[in-house]
């Protein structure tokens, strides 16, 4: 069985097919054509967090394994989130390989980001506003840098060093990539925000543009929230599941938001793209994701 690295992973999980191997994976999630159960999450004491996240579909089946330690880049300059996908053939039980899970998982997050900015987003083109500097704010960079052919973004981390090597990396792709001393400082001139991060507290203010997509992509947890709840009031939802968001997405649980407002990504229409905002898409992850990467990168 064949391990593959973050850049092998990388190179089988294009943007563009990946977004349209995602958006082929929510029309059977909703034919009820995927199966995929709950996530499974174990507490490691105060440490970290270990989600496990199988799926299957057709030919294919996939295990992720993933731990998620807040404290990692500060203390050990260490990732925050490491994984792995186990790739399985359902026909006989055999392992075809393993992917890297941060890759997959970084990449499959970004596309879908992507997708469903093309989807609701008033203006998915404009500039960007990435609160966080690690792999996921990388990918979204990148995401869409490449599929929407976005030119300007503003970068944002609490740690410096990060922000300043992100956007240094952003201009080699052709990206007009500025770093910011706070989310306020760009947030009017974005209709694209997205925040990547692990904070348990709102990263940006309740204040954006009228036509603002914002992707709020890093907390998974109930007690967890990017968004203020103002924010999340006054504006339009979206989420990647409907059953993960009303489990773990802090930001609307704790916004108290009405769930038959909120519409699964799965759910939308054409008609339902919007000219005006704000619009935010809630995303917490989902096996099937993994899955629809991985059938991607194996040709299944």
């Amino acid at each position: 069985m064949r391990a593959y690295d973050r850049q092998e992973t990388f190179d089988m999980l294009p943007f563009r097919a990946l977004a349209r191997a995602l958006d082929n994976m929510l029309q059977a999630k909703k034919a009820g054509k995927a199966v995929a159960p709950a996530r499974m999450t174990v507490q490691m004491e105060d440490k970290g967090t270990l989600l496990i996240m199988p799926a299957s579909q057709g030919s294919l089946a996939v295990v992720k394994l993933v731990t998620v330690h807040p404290d990692n880049y500060a203390v050990r300059r260490m990732p925050t989130i490491q994984g792995e996908v186990v790739v399985i053939d359902t026909d006989d039980g055999s392992r075809l390989g393993v992917l890297d899970g941060m890759a997959l998982t970084a990449r499959r997050t970004a596309a879908l980001t992507m997708l469903a900015a093309r989807k609701v987003a008033p203006d998915p083109y404009g500039p960007i506003l990435v609160v966080g500097a690690g792999a996921q704010a990388r990918e979204h960079l990148r995401a869409f840098r490449e599929a929407l052919v976005s030119e300007k973004a503003y970068i944002y981390s609490r740690h410096g060093s990060s922000a300043r090597e992100l956007a240094r990396e952003a201009k080699s792709w052709g990206l007009d990539a500025e770093v910011v001393s706070s989310p306020a400082e760009a947030i009017d001139k974005c209709t694209v925000i997205i925040t990547a991060t692990t904070s348990r507290t709102p990263v940006i203010g309740p204040e954006v543009r009228d036509d603002a997509f914002i992707a709020a992509i890093g907390s998974f947890t109930p007690d967890a929230a990017e968004l203020p709840p103002e924010l999340v009031r006054k504006s339009r939802l979206f989420v990647d599941t409907m059953e993960g968001a009303m489990e773990e997405a802090g930001d609307f649980i704790q916004a108290g938001v009405d769930w038959s407002t909120v519409m699964a990504l799965e759910d939308v229409e054409d008609k339902d793209k919007l000219e005006t905002g704000p619009v935010i898409f809630k995303s917490v992850g989902h096996a099937l994701w993994d899955l629809a990467a991985a059938k991607l990168a194996f040709g299944r």
